[in-house]
């Protein structure tokens, strides 16, 4: 291992060392007292790996506002205690239950290489996404109901909307969890569902009553 673990690059020494000596050092006092007093987030946001969703950013988010989980394709599994996707679940279960955020959000994204990648594996065209070796199509079969769903609509409509089912899919298997339900019954939190179109910059957020996603 040791021959592999090299120093980080010199241009993110150069990022870092940027922030410690501006933002950091500007705001020492926020930063010590969320180091001292712990984290108080208000949202929990479930989003994509993809490196262009930067959430923070988008929403303006300051630190310690936003209880980020990321994984491919914005997934969220069905409460399964003996399950084997215990990553977001547990996330999901220390913010609700631990941290107590008052909004839960998942939020989807335009051109997920992880929804393009399942709908190339569940339509034939990705065999190597089905070995039980790959932990990437492993992992996307949650999102197979999602392309049953859509196999009616024209061949170039169904990854877009795949996307938005990835959304929905997890705002279904959320309310699996106990906890959340118990939460949403009493009040004590809001459950949201979003997709965000990187080229647009548009944000949809999805309304339950007509099942849509509409441009805020």
């Amino acid at each position: 291992m040791r021959e592999h673990v090299k120093p980080l690059p010199s241009y993110l020494v150069g990022r870092y060392q940027g922030w410690h000596a501006t933002s950091y050092a500007e705001n020492r006092a926020w930063y010590r007292r969320l180091a001292d007093e712990g984290q108080r987030p208000r949202s929990m946001i479930i989003a994509c790996c993809d490196s262009r969703v930067h959430v923070s950013s988008m929403f303006g988010a300051d630190q310690g506002e936003f209880f980020i989980h990321r994984n491919i394709a914005n997934l969220v599994p069905e409460f399964t205690p003996d399950g084997d996707h215990h990553g977001t679940s547990a996330a999901v279960e220390y913010a609700v239950t631990s941290l107590k955020v008052a909004h839960l959000i998942v939020l989807g994204h335009s051109n997920c290489g992880g929804v393009a990648g399942c709908h190339a594996m569940c339509s034939g065209h990705a065999p190597e996404l089905e070995e039980k070796s790959s932990f990437v199509g492993t992992w996307l079969n949650l999102l197979r109901p999602g392309y049953e769903r859509v196999t009616e609509l024209p061949a170039e409509e169904q990854v877009l909307a795949m996307e938005r089912e990835a959304v929905k899919i997890s705002l279904e298997n959320l309310m699996t969890f106990p906890f959340v339900r118990e939460a949403l019954d009493a009040d004590r939190m809001t459950l949201h569902g979003l997709r965000h179109d990187i080229g647009e910059g548009t944000l949809e957020q999805y309304d339950a009553e007509t099942d849509r996603f509409e441009v805020i």
